[in-house]
């Protein structure tokens, strides 16, 4: 089926054109179980966010104290290990 760039353009063509798609969305996926909570799936994220906010707390401590070299990794490292 040829079509001109006009007839593609209207909303017509366009849902007919889709319209085989739209039943195959879903059919065949499964349902997610019930006893998986959907908040596990962020908690990774969630960790590294608060990992990272820890690390740029701890480098700008060592820019503030004006740290370098293996001074400034000791330190960064003694920071990321505490509370």
């Amino acid at each position: 089926m040829r079509l001109s760039t006009a007839a593609m353009a209207s909303p017509i063509a366009c849902s007919m054109l889709l319209a085989p798609l739209a039943g195959a969305s879903t059919a065949g996926v499964p349902a997610a179980p019930e006893g998986v909570a959907p908040a596990a799936a962020g908690a990774p994220a969630s960790d590294a966010a608060a990992r990272h906010a820890k690390r740029t707390i701890c480098l700008k401590q060592a820019k503030d104290k004006k740290l370098v070299g293996a001074a400034k990794t000791a330190f960064i490292k003694t920071c990321l290990a505490g509370p």
